[in-house]
C-alpha cells in the first residue's frame, strides 16, 4: 500500500494540491466534498452528446460513463464527461475533482496521474467497491491523453477530440 503522507514533489502542482486538499480531510469533510463536487461537473455540450459513443464509453464501471477529451488548439486537454450524476454522485464527484486538476493542462499533467490516485483521493471513506470502476476512469483520461501527446508530438495537434480506438 503506498505511503499516503509521502510528498507529492514530483507531481504537477494542479494534482499535488487535489491530493494534499483530500489528504488533510476526515471521511465527514471528504463526504462533504465529494457532493459539493459531484454538483460542479460541467455539463456535456450539446455537440457532443449526439455523438457515437462507442468511443468515449468506460465499459469497466457499473454506472455508465462517456468521457470526452477535447484538444484545444494551444495543445492542453479539456475533459467533458457525460454521467448520471443523481444516480452516481461519487463517480461525478471524483470526475469534477479530477477535471479540475487536469483540465486545460497539457496532457502531461493527466499522465502524471499517480497509479494509487483514486487509493488517495477515497481513503478512509469505505468505498473500496467503487475504486475499480474509478481506476478504470482514470486509466482511460490517461489513455486520451497518451493519444493526445503523440498527436501534438507529430505536430497533429489540430483541435477536435481525441479518441481511443478499440477504445
Amino acid at each position: 500500500m503506498a505511503d499516503l503522507s509521502a510528498p507529492t514533489g514530483a507531481l504537477p502542482p494542479s494534482i499535488a494540491r487535489t491530493l494534499d486538499r483530500f489528504r488533510a480531510l476526515g471521511r465527514e469533510e471528504k463526504m462533504q466534498a465529494l457532493v459539493g463536487y459531484a454538483r460542479r461537473l460541467e455539463p456535456l455540450p450539446e455537440r457532443l452528446a449526439a455523438l457515437d459513443r462507442a468511443e468515449f464509453t468506460v465499459p469497466e464501471c457499473q454506472t455508465r460513463v462517456d468521457l470526452f477529451p477535447e484538444l484545444r488548439p494551444d495543445g492542453t486537454l479539456h475533459f467533458w464527461a457525460d454521467v448520471n450524476v443523481r444516480q452516481s454522485p461519487t463517480i461525478a464527484a471524483v470526475l469534477a475533482v479530477t477535471f479540475q486538476a487536469v483540465n486545460d493542462q497539457p496532457p502531461a499533467t493527466t499522465l502524471a496521474i499517480p497509479a494509487d490516485y483514486v487509493r488517495q483521493l477515497m481513503a478512509g471513506m469505505g468505498l473500496n467497491a467503487r475504486e475499480v470502476g474509478l481506476e478504470a476512469m482514470i486509466a482511460r483520461l490517461k489513455r486520451h491523453a497518451r493519444l493526445a501527446a503523440e498527436r501534438v508530438e507529430r505536430g497533429d495537434a489540430a483541435p477536435g477530440l481525441v479518441a481511443a480506438p478499440g477504445a
